[in-house]
């Protein structure tokens, strides 16, 4: 299956096995966007966690239009809105459909929970990657700004 081999490559699901991929594609619900689309815009609540299966989203930081800027664009096999499954708060950004087409899988927060209940082992390692990702964002950040006081 498709899903499940770009799965594979998603570093939040690193250390999954080939049977929780499965489930976890299972779960999955395929949209598409067309260029200018807004998939969810800053502010608004978090409940889905998407994968980019074909094309290229823009991350736009700002939620006044005048002032807000890309701040990244990402494409085939990356994630964004993770932090809903953490928390419940309102999206950190706008995510705009930035090619002619983007395919995106959508896992639900309520179907991720349900599935880390049924299998604890991918709840661990989903959340456990997660905070391995954050906590390198936050020492960059940190020594970032360290480096820039001196």
């Amino acid at each position: 299956m498709e899903l499940v081999d770009l799965l594979k490559g998603v570093e939040l699901f690193s250390g999954l096995n080939e049977a929780q991929l499965n489930h976890l594609a299972a779960i999955s619900q395929p949209v598409d966007f067309v260029a200018g689309d807004v998939v969810f815009a800053q502010g608004e609540p978090g409940n889905n966690l998407y994968v980019i299966r074909e094309g290229q989203v823009e991350v736009i930081v700002g939620e006044d239009p005048e002032t807000a800027r890309s701040a990244i664009y990402l494409g085939r096999g990356q994630i964004f809105g993770e932090m809903a499954l953490i928390d419940y708060g309102e999206r950190s950004a706008t995510i705009r459909c930035a090619s002619k087409k983007a395919s995106l899988a959508v896992i639900k927060r309520e179907d991720f929970e349900h599935l880390c209940q049924t299998d604890t082992a991918i709840g661990y390692i989903a959340m456990r990657n997660m905070a391995m990702d954050l906590s390198f964002k936050l020492r960059h950040r940190n020594l970032k700004s360290e480096g820039s006081s001196q």
